[in-house]
């Protein structure tokens, strides 16, 4: 049986290292229904750039169909909802525990497709170390409930098609 969230329990043996590379070339390959996402251009960051980033955790690449994120958590976050974007989390360094699914309690809006909220009643709680890897779909509540830190991570935060899931 799938817990509520629809992701497995089971934690598959991966090597870390071809993870990322991976999932972000799958990801950019998959056309998202909309030509003018899918630019072209080759980017580039500079290690030096992407450590940067991670020291501050700002986004690395925003574009129309996709985000890439270099995150840092030093505490607890706010309960989160994405409606249009998937979230696919690989942790670098650190530690956390993490509740996917449930319900957001006091949520509200903060922006178009984004909802926030003080904290998840029920869902599933996971422990996330140095190289596992995390997808949470469009719609389904996760919040950051402990870390140890810092806790670095790519986020590439895939847009959903109209209508998708």
């Amino acid at each position: 049986m799938r817990p509520r969230d629809g992701l497995s329990r089971r934690r598959p043996t991966v090597r870390p290292g071809i993870v990322a590379p991976v999932v972000l070339l799958t990801l950019l390959s998959v056309p998202s229904g909309r030509a003018q996402d899918l630019s072209p251009d080759v980017t580039y960051l500079p290690a030096a750039e992407v450590a940067a980033a991670f020291a501050r955790g700002m986004p690395l690449v925003e574009r129309d169909g996709y985000k890439v994120h270099a995150s840092r958590r030093e505490g607890v976050g706010k309960a989160e909802v994405h409606t249009v974007d998937i979230d696919i989390i690989y942790v670098l360094e650190g530690a956390s525990t993490i509740i996917t699914g449930g319900e957001v309690v006091d949520p509200r809006t903060v922006a178009p497709e984004e909802i926030r909220g003080a904290s998840i009643s029920g869902g599933t709680v996971r422990h996330l170390g140095k190289g596992d890897l995390l997808i949470v779909p469009n719609g389904v509540p996760h919040w950051f409930k402990e870390v140890t830190g810092p806790f670095l991570y790519y986020v590439v935060k895939v847009r959903q098609a109209e209508g998708g899931q």
